[in-house]
């Protein structure tokens, strides 16, 4: 937003829901979607292997008891829900649960603060909110599903694999339904996991968008949805992290 313009209720909604691109069509780059999620990352994943070179086997105190909760709780959900034993699940349940959280928390930071600071920078979009963007969305269920493509072949194996889309459910006779069926349902898989994401974190942010446009008025309404939507933020990240799960343990299962 240049300084001094004045934006109307519309210009002011769209201007907050524009990325920082570069490049065009096909090649155009979300720089603010890069720049956030790969900082969050950065910041969140390196305090916690500056966390971990401390640790202590004592009582765990502070930040690291804190984390040997949230570890806990993720590695516990996966004990429940994956039934195989291949070392990659727990640690891409932590990552993904970790990340989609801090990525998903950047909307509990009031919607003009930052995009006002850049501006005063020269920078005349930010969209602090990675999970916002569809194209962060999509590469993260797209990263999902060819990691559950890997874990068939690791699991069954390229002849097992192949039996199995040929044959279930219905049999070898009805081998092209069965394949039919397959690439439906492996396709709805990425699609319905990023859009699920996507959706309900844009919609949170559109409500704080128009909570601001209140002006002063929006004091007393600011709060309660901040507070309603740290369940919202956290829900959506638990949702990921289960359903990655989910998909990883039907990859390692025969039908």
């Amino acid at each position: 937003m240049a300084s001094g313009e004045t934006l109307t209720t519309s210009g002011y909604i769209t201007h907050h829901l524009t990325n920082l691109k570069v490049g065009s069509g096909f090649w155009t780059f979300h720089l603010d979607t890069l720049i956030v999620s790969g900082a969050l990352g950065l910041l969140v994943f390196g305090s916690l292997a500056v966390i971990a070179s401390r640790a202590t086997s004592g009582v765990p105190k502070g930040w690291q008891n804190f984390f040997e909760m949230v570890l806990g709780f993720v590695n516990q959900q996966v004990k429940d829900t994956y039934h195989g034993n291949h070392p990659l699940i727990t640690p891409l349940a932590i990552t993904i649960f970790i990340w989609v959280f801090v990525m998903n928390a950047m909307d509990l930071i009031p919607v003009d603060f930052l995009p006002v600071t850049a501006s005063a920078a020269g920078v005349h979009y930010l969209k602090v909110v990675p999970t916002t963007d569809p194209n962060l969305t999509f590469a993260m269920s797209i990263t999902v599903f060819l990691i559950m493509i890997y874990m068939n072949f690791a699991v069954k194996g390229v002849s097992g694999y192949m039996h199995e889309i040929f044959t279930a459910p219905f049999g070898a006779k009805l081998a092209p339904v069965n394949v039919l069926f397959r690439i439906v349902e492996d396709i709805a898989k990425p699609i319905s996991l990023s859009l699920r994401l996507f959706g309900n974190m844009y919609a949170g942010e559109m409500v704080f968008i128009l909570i601001a446009l209140l002006g002063i008025w929006q004091l007393p309404l600011a709060l309660p949805w901040a507070l309603f939507h740290i369940l919202i933020i956290t829900l959506q990240a638990f949702v990921f992290m289960m359903l990655t799960i989910v998909y990883m343990s039907m990859a390692s299962e025969s039908h």
